[in-house]
Protein backbone atom coordinates (compact mmCIF):
# COMPACT_ATOMS: atom_id res chain seq x y z
CA UNK A 1 0.00 0.00 0.00
CA UNK A 2 1.19 3.88 -0.75
CA UNK A 3 0.33 6.53 1.30
CA UNK A 4 0.94 10.39 0.02
CA UNK A 5 1.32 12.43 3.47
CA UNK A 6 1.10 15.99 2.06
CA UNK A 7 2.72 19.07 4.34
CA UNK A 8 6.62 20.27 5.10
CA UNK A 9 8.00 17.90 4.38
CA UNK A 10 5.89 15.20 2.01
CA UNK A 11 6.16 11.87 3.00
CA UNK A 12 5.59 8.73 0.53
CA UNK A 13 4.68 5.27 3.21
CA UNK A 14 4.83 2.71 1.46
CA UNK A 15 3.95 -0.66 3.74
CA UNK A 16 2.90 -4.40 2.66
CA UNK A 17 1.88 -5.74 5.99
CA UNK A 18 4.89 -6.64 7.43
CA UNK A 19 7.19 -3.41 7.13
CA UNK A 20 6.61 0.44 6.67
CA UNK A 21 8.66 2.91 5.29
CA UNK A 22 8.97 6.39 5.21
CA UNK A 23 10.22 8.13 2.13
CA UNK A 24 10.81 12.02 1.98
CA UNK A 25 11.80 12.98 -1.59
CA UNK A 26 12.62 16.83 -0.69
CA UNK A 27 15.44 16.05 1.61
CA UNK A 28 17.54 14.20 -0.96
CA UNK A 29 15.16 11.07 -1.58
CA UNK A 30 16.04 9.91 1.53
CA UNK A 31 14.34 6.77 3.38
CA UNK A 32 13.94 7.93 7.17
CA UNK A 33 12.00 5.67 8.52
CA UNK A 34 11.90 1.63 8.80
CA UNK A 35 9.65 -0.66 11.25
CA UNK A 36 8.24 -4.09 11.46
CA UNK A 37 5.19 -5.39 12.45
CA UNK A 38 5.76 -3.95 16.13
CA UNK A 39 6.05 -0.52 14.70
CA UNK A 40 9.41 0.30 16.99
CA UNK A 41 11.75 2.66 14.49
CA UNK A 42 14.90 0.61 13.32
CA UNK A 43 17.01 4.05 11.69
CA UNK A 44 18.31 6.85 13.42
CA UNK A 45 16.62 9.99 12.62
CA UNK A 46 17.66 13.30 13.77
CA UNK A 47 14.53 13.75 16.42
CA UNK A 48 15.79 17.72 16.71
CA UNK A 49 14.71 18.24 13.48
CA UNK A 50 12.22 16.07 12.70
CA UNK A 51 8.85 14.01 14.09
CA UNK A 52 7.98 10.86 14.60
CA UNK A 53 5.40 11.65 11.61
CA UNK A 54 8.43 12.75 10.07
CA UNK A 55 7.48 16.71 9.73
CA UNK A 56 9.86 19.63 10.48
CA UNK A 57 10.21 20.52 14.27
CA UNK A 58 9.03 23.86 14.57
CA UNK A 59 11.37 26.78 13.54
CA UNK A 60 13.38 24.60 10.73
CA UNK A 61 13.36 25.51 7.29
CA UNK A 62 15.28 23.26 5.05
CA UNK A 63 17.25 24.41 2.08
CA UNK A 64 19.77 23.05 -0.41
CA UNK A 65 23.29 22.80 1.59
CA UNK A 66 26.75 23.25 -0.07
CA UNK A 67 29.95 23.58 1.71
CA UNK A 68 32.18 21.31 4.54
CA UNK A 69 30.94 18.95 6.65
CA UNK A 70 30.49 21.16 9.83
CA UNK A 71 27.56 22.63 7.27
CA UNK A 72 25.91 19.63 6.79
CA UNK A 73 22.28 19.38 8.00
CA UNK A 74 21.91 15.35 9.17
CA UNK A 75 18.62 14.17 8.86
CA UNK A 76 19.68 10.61 9.07
CA UNK A 77 17.82 7.46 7.36
CA UNK A 78 19.26 5.90 4.28
CA UNK A 79 20.52 8.03 1.40
CA UNK A 80 23.29 7.36 -1.85
CA UNK A 81 25.68 8.79 -2.49
CA UNK A 82 28.51 8.55 -5.05
CA UNK A 83 31.87 7.27 -4.42
CA UNK A 84 34.85 8.22 -3.73
CA UNK A 85 34.26 10.99 -1.25
CA UNK A 86 36.87 13.92 -1.00
CA UNK A 87 37.70 17.44 -1.35
CA UNK A 88 40.99 17.14 -2.66
CA UNK A 89 40.38 16.38 -6.23
CA UNK A 90 37.99 16.29 -9.14
CA UNK A 91 37.33 12.79 -9.30
CA UNK A 92 36.75 12.93 -5.49
CA UNK A 93 32.66 13.67 -4.06
CA UNK A 94 33.07 16.98 -2.05
CA UNK A 95 30.09 16.02 -0.20
CA UNK A 96 28.38 15.85 2.21
CA UNK A 97 26.47 18.56 1.78
CA UNK A 98 25.78 18.45 -1.37
CA UNK A 99 22.59 21.04 -2.81
CA UNK A 100 21.28 17.86 -5.36
CA UNK A 101 22.25 14.61 -4.60
CA UNK A 102 22.29 15.30 -0.68
CA UNK A 103 20.11 17.69 0.01
CA UNK A 104 18.46 18.79 -3.18
CA UNK A 105 14.45 17.50 -3.95
CA UNK A 106 14.11 14.37 -6.13
CA UNK A 107 11.09 13.53 -7.94
CA UNK A 108 8.81 10.47 -6.94
CA UNK A 109 6.81 7.97 -9.05
CA UNK A 110 4.70 5.09 -7.34
CA UNK A 111 3.31 1.92 -8.44
CA UNK A 112 1.19 -0.71 -7.20
CA UNK A 113 0.87 -3.96 -9.16
CA UNK A 114 0.03 -7.60 -7.90
CA UNK A 115 0.59 -7.03 -4.74
CA UNK A 116 3.96 -4.97 -5.21
CA UNK A 117 4.55 -1.50 -4.26
CA UNK A 118 7.21 0.18 -5.86
CA UNK A 119 8.45 3.82 -5.13
CA UNK A 120 11.04 5.77 -7.27
CA UNK A 121 13.29 8.69 -6.21
CA UNK A 122 15.35 10.51 -9.02
CA UNK A 123 18.05 12.97 -8.12
CA UNK A 124 18.26 16.57 -10.56
CA UNK A 125 21.45 16.63 -12.21
CA UNK A 126 24.61 17.09 -10.70
CA UNK A 127 26.95 19.29 -12.69
CA UNK A 128 30.57 18.25 -10.59
CA UNK A 129 30.12 14.94 -10.51
CA UNK A 130 27.87 14.68 -13.55
CA UNK A 131 25.08 12.37 -12.62
CA UNK A 132 21.96 12.04 -11.67
CA UNK A 133 20.62 9.28 -8.92
CA UNK A 134 17.64 6.84 -8.82
CA UNK A 135 16.80 5.15 -5.55
CA UNK A 136 13.76 2.10 -6.46
CA UNK A 137 11.91 0.64 -3.68
CA UNK A 138 10.29 -2.76 -4.09
CA UNK A 139 7.89 -4.53 -1.40
CA UNK A 140 6.27 -7.72 -2.13
CA UNK A 141 3.03 -7.90 0.17
CA UNK A 142 3.46 -9.56 3.57
CA UNK A 143 7.56 -10.49 3.25
CA UNK A 144 9.98 -8.98 5.95
CA UNK A 145 12.14 -7.35 3.36
CA UNK A 146 12.47 -5.03 0.63
CA UNK A 147 14.58 -4.59 -2.49
CA UNK A 148 16.55 -1.05 -3.17
CA UNK A 149 17.68 -0.72 -6.73
CA UNK A 150 20.17 2.14 -6.99
CA UNK A 151 21.61 3.79 -10.16
CA UNK A 152 24.08 6.52 -11.23
CA UNK A 153 23.51 7.89 -14.77
CA UNK A 154 26.17 10.21 -16.22
CA UNK A 155 24.20 13.25 -17.87
CA UNK A 156 27.37 14.89 -18.82
CA UNK A 157 29.04 15.30 -22.16
CA UNK A 158 32.45 13.78 -20.49
CA UNK A 159 33.69 10.66 -19.18
CA UNK A 160 32.99 10.14 -15.65
CA UNK A 161 34.00 7.56 -13.41
CA UNK A 162 32.28 6.91 -9.85
CA UNK A 163 30.78 3.72 -7.56
CA UNK A 164 27.67 4.02 -5.90
CA UNK A 165 27.97 4.30 -1.84
CA UNK A 166 24.45 3.38 -0.01
CA UNK A 167 24.81 4.75 3.51
CA UNK A 168 22.10 3.60 6.06
CA UNK A 169 22.84 5.37 10.06
CA UNK A 170 21.32 3.41 13.03
CA UNK A 171 21.37 4.21 16.40
CA UNK A 172 24.47 3.40 18.36
CA UNK A 173 23.68 4.28 21.92
CA UNK A 174 23.43 0.57 23.55
CA UNK A 175 24.20 -2.92 23.31
CA UNK A 176 24.76 -3.40 19.54
CA UNK A 177 27.32 -3.81 16.57
CA UNK A 178 27.29 -4.47 13.23
CA UNK A 179 28.58 -7.93 11.15
CA UNK A 180 30.56 -7.81 7.99
CA UNK A 181 30.18 -11.29 5.83
CA UNK A 182 33.89 -12.40 4.77
CA UNK A 183 37.63 -13.03 5.56
CA UNK A 184 39.15 -10.86 8.37
CA UNK A 185 40.73 -8.19 6.10
CA UNK A 186 40.27 -4.92 7.62
CA UNK A 187 41.21 -1.50 6.67
CA UNK A 188 41.40 1.64 8.55
CA UNK A 189 40.37 4.23 6.80
CA UNK A 190 39.56 7.38 8.77
CA UNK A 191 40.27 8.31 12.44
CA UNK A 192 38.70 11.50 14.12
CA UNK A 193 39.06 10.52 17.33
CA UNK A 194 40.76 7.04 16.53
CA UNK A 195 40.11 4.03 14.71
CA UNK A 196 36.78 1.27 15.67
CA UNK A 197 37.75 -1.46 17.29
CA UNK A 198 36.72 -5.19 15.87
CA UNK A 199 36.80 -8.87 16.56
CA UNK A 200 35.96 -12.14 14.71
CA UNK A 201 32.88 -13.93 15.47
CA UNK A 202 32.09 -17.00 13.01
CA UNK A 203 32.88 -16.13 9.96
CA UNK A 204 32.17 -11.99 10.03
CA UNK A 205 33.97 -9.34 11.63
CA UNK A 206 31.81 -7.69 13.99
CA UNK A 207 32.65 -3.77 14.70
CA UNK A 208 30.42 -3.15 18.08
CA UNK A 209 29.28 0.32 19.59
CA UNK A 210 31.47 2.59 20.84
CA UNK A 211 32.29 5.81 21.47
CA UNK A 212 34.77 6.62 18.83
CA UNK A 213 34.43 8.77 15.37
CA UNK A 214 36.21 6.91 12.70
CA UNK A 215 35.84 4.35 9.72
CA UNK A 216 36.79 0.65 8.71
CA UNK A 217 36.66 -0.74 5.78
CA UNK A 218 36.25 -4.39 4.15
CA UNK A 219 37.61 -5.01 0.50
CA UNK A 220 36.78 -9.08 1.47
CA UNK A 221 33.39 -8.47 2.22
CA UNK A 222 31.40 -11.82 0.81
CA UNK A 223 28.16 -9.29 -0.22
CA UNK A 224 26.21 -9.38 3.70
CA UNK A 225 26.60 -6.77 6.63
CA UNK A 226 24.23 -7.15 9.51
CA UNK A 227 23.24 -4.60 12.35
CA UNK A 228 22.00 -5.87 16.23
CA UNK A 229 20.36 -4.21 18.60
CA UNK A 230 17.52 -3.63 20.30
CA UNK A 231 16.83 -7.39 19.59
CA UNK A 232 15.98 -6.74 15.91
CA UNK A 233 18.19 -7.22 12.79
CA UNK A 234 18.84 -5.73 9.65
CA UNK A 235 20.70 -7.16 7.05
CA UNK A 236 21.51 -5.94 3.58
CA UNK A 237 22.96 -8.51 0.87
CA UNK A 238 24.42 -7.63 -2.17
CA UNK A 239 26.45 -8.44 -5.42
CA UNK A 240 30.18 -8.47 -5.22
CA UNK A 241 32.53 -8.33 -8.47
CA UNK A 242 35.66 -9.92 -7.63
CA UNK A 243 37.33 -8.78 -10.87
CA UNK A 244 36.10 -5.28 -10.14
CA UNK A 245 37.77 -2.48 -8.57
CA UNK A 246 36.55 -0.61 -5.75
CA UNK A 247 36.96 2.70 -3.56
CA UNK A 248 38.76 3.35 -0.43
CA UNK A 249 41.48 0.86 -1.23
CA UNK A 250 39.20 -1.57 -2.40
CA UNK A 251 36.21 -1.45 0.30
CA UNK A 252 33.09 -3.04 -0.72
CA UNK A 253 31.52 -1.93 2.75
CA UNK A 254 32.42 0.49 5.31
CA UNK A 255 31.20 0.64 8.81
CA UNK A 256 31.55 4.73 10.57
CA UNK A 257 30.66 5.24 13.97
CA UNK A 258 30.52 8.91 15.79
CA UNK A 259 29.26 10.05 19.39
CA UNK A 260 28.92 13.41 20.58
CA UNK A 261 31.82 15.35 21.19
CA UNK A 262 32.42 18.53 23.30
CA UNK A 263 33.61 20.75 20.16
CA UNK A 264 33.56 20.39 16.36
CA UNK A 265 36.41 18.34 14.93
CA UNK A 266 38.83 20.64 13.19
CA UNK A 267 40.30 18.41 11.12
CA UNK A 268 37.39 16.79 9.55
CA UNK A 269 35.68 20.14 8.47
CA UNK A 270 34.13 20.95 11.99
CA UNK A 271 31.93 17.56 11.77
CA UNK A 272 29.89 18.12 15.15
CA UNK A 273 28.22 14.30 15.55
CA UNK A 274 24.97 14.86 16.80
CA UNK A 275 24.26 11.61 18.20
CA UNK A 276 25.66 7.99 18.83
CA UNK A 277 25.79 6.58 15.22
CA UNK A 278 26.68 3.51 13.05
CA UNK A 279 26.62 3.92 9.28
CA UNK A 280 26.36 0.58 7.40
CA UNK A 281 28.12 1.63 3.86
CA UNK A 282 27.34 -0.90 1.09
CA UNK A 283 29.84 0.45 -2.36
CA UNK A 284 29.32 -0.55 -5.84
CA UNK A 285 32.21 -1.14 -7.60
CA UNK A 286 34.31 1.86 -9.41
CA UNK A 287 33.14 2.48 -12.72
CA UNK A 288 33.87 4.65 -16.10
CA UNK A 289 30.50 5.86 -17.64
CA UNK A 290 30.53 7.65 -20.75
CA UNK A 291 28.12 10.04 -21.53
CA UNK A 292 24.13 8.49 -21.33
CA UNK A 293 25.77 5.61 -19.62
CA UNK A 294 24.86 4.46 -15.69
CA UNK A 295 25.78 1.69 -12.78
CA UNK A 296 23.39 -0.06 -11.05
CA UNK A 297 23.18 -1.40 -7.58
CA UNK A 298 21.02 -3.54 -5.90
CA UNK A 299 20.59 -4.24 -2.66
CA UNK A 300 18.18 -6.63 -0.60
CA UNK A 301 17.11 -5.56 3.03
CA UNK A 302 15.56 -8.01 5.79
CA UNK A 303 14.22 -7.10 9.25
CA UNK A 304 14.37 -10.03 11.83
CA UNK A 305 13.22 -10.03 15.43
CA UNK A 306 16.04 -11.92 17.17
CA UNK A 307 16.41 -12.70 21.53
CA UNK A 308 17.78 -9.96 23.10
Amino acid sequence: MIEWQDGTPGVVWVSNGALRLGIVPALGGRLLSLSGEDGRELLWRNAELLTDGLRFRDGHVHRPVSGGLGDWVNYGGDKTWPAPQGWDRADQWAGPPDPVLDSGPYTVTTEENDGTAVATLTSGDEPRTGLRLRRRFELRHGENTYRLTLSARNTSERDVRWALWNVTQLAADGEGGTYVGGPERVTRLLAGTGYPEWERRGDATFVPHQDVVGKLGFPAATGWLAHTADGTTLTQRFTVDEAAEYPDQGSRVEVWLEHPLPEPLAELGDLDPPARIVECEVLGPLTTLRSGEETTLTIDVEVRTCPT
